[in-house]
């Protein structure tokens, strides 16, 4: 079960790729790649590619989902990327979609077979445990929180198809997560970039925005320790 201590570790384990960017190298940077003009119209394709590899596929886990998408609103409110917000929204809640959906297939029709992956370069157990306990723990509810959790992202969308749930209600929740994390984060970046105060100050929102998508995940944890303290008074 993820208990306080597991959720603590992964926010600090699991945060690093959104609280850090400034300090990836510059084609993970979201605020150096994105700004570069040679991109141009191809930007939304780049970044349509990363939203899907980092919620689809196994190998995707270390991409900056979080910084990417609230750079982008940013980027487009100051016209820097000069393509229409409500094209490029529905771009990355298309492409959010599917790559949920594709981790789910991906977990489905390997089954067990995930866990017992070696480790690699590119794969580690640590990530399929840390993200089943987080399924365990949230159930269906998992899909839409383990949106705003880097890496998290990644693996429950697999653990959802090893652990064969209902596709009906997969498909409801991959919805609802993919609009509000999709959409959600990339329309804050829009509306806080009109702010010459958050563009100068970029590290700092991105930590907050960390701080602020672990709170539904804290809250559920709440949640789940009042039973526990009834109990115990009673």
């Amino acid at each position: 079960m993820l208990d306080h201590s597991s959720f603590l570790s992964l926010v600090t384990d699991y945060a690093a790729p959104t609280m850090g960017a400034a300090f990836l190298p510059d084609w993970l940077n979201p605020v150096v790649f994105l700004n570069n003009p040679a991109l141009g119209p191809w930007v939304l394709l780049l970044v349509c590619a990363i939203v899907f590899a980092e919620t689809g596929l196994l190998v995707g886990f270390f991409l900056p989902g979080d910084s990417m998408l609230f750079t982008v609103g940013m980027l487009i409110a100051t016209g820097t990327i000069q393509i229409p917000l409500w094209l490029f929204a529905a771009a990355i809640f298309v492409c959010a979609f599917a790559g949920d959906q594709t981790g789910y297939i991906i977990g489905k029709k390997s089954g067990p077979a995930i866990f017992k992956k070696p480790d690699s370069r590119f794969f580690s157990q640590k990530n399929v445990e840390r993200a089943h306990e987080f399924f365990e723990k949230f159930g269906g509810r998992a899909v839409i929180l383990a949106r705003f959790v880097p890496v998290v992202r990644t693996f429950v969308p697999v653990i959802a198809g090893v652990a064969k749930m209902n596709h009906k209600t997969f498909i409801l929740y991959n919805l609802i997560g993919a609009a509000l994390w999709g959409i959600g984060v990339t329309l804050l970046g829009y509306w806080l970039g009109q702010f010459t105060w958050i563009e100068e100050n970029i590290d700092l929102i991105f930590i907050l925005i960390v701080l602020i998508s672990v709170i539904p995940i804290g809250v559920e944890l709440l949640k789940a320790r009042k039973p526990k303290s009834k109990t115990i008074e009673d």
